[in-house]
């Protein structure tokens, strides 16, 4: 059985709490990524995406080089670990209804990040299939409301 570390895309960025949302950008432009961990004291504390930013700061019309990483992220944090079971984070993935996830180790420090894409590549393609299909209703229902 596979692991999440064997597929995971190790040694990830991520960014601290108190950069700014524009540095968050920049990061995620030069990485052509669309999501960052949030780390603090080496914890993972939050995570940032793409859309973060464009939903809770520029729409919010806040100035990107003063908006903190802190105020724009989602402190609600799901993660996995690094020695967990890929077919397990694969049905994970479809009940929290994410794409992607950041890996800690057993001590949270985080080792790294792992995405739909990822496990594609290992896990029964019918895990994937389902797994996919609950992410993208989900976000239909969302739409429609």
């Amino acid at each position: 059985m596979a692991q999440i570390k064997d597929v995971m895309t190790p040694n990830c960025q991520w960014i601290a709490p108190d950069a700014s949302v524009s540095q968050a950008a920049k990061t995620m432009r030069d990485q052509d990524i669309g999501f960052l961990p949030v780390g603090e004291n080496d914890r993972l504390i939050g995570m940032i995406t793409d859309r973060d930013i464009a939903v809770r700061s520029a729409a919010a019309g806040q100035d990107p080089s003063q908006a903190k990483v802190r105020d724009a992220m989602t402190s609600k944090t799901y993660y996995c670990y690094d020695d967990q079971d890929v077919e397990e984070i694969c049905n994970n993935m479809g009940e929290i209804q994410v794409r992607r996830l950041p890996v800690v180790n057993r001590d949270k420090k985080l080792v790294g990040v792992v995405s739909i894409g990822d496990l594609a590549q290992v896990a029964t393609r019918a895990n994937v299939g389902q797994t996919e299909q609950q992410i993208t209703a989900e976000n239909a229902k969302r739409k429609a409301a």
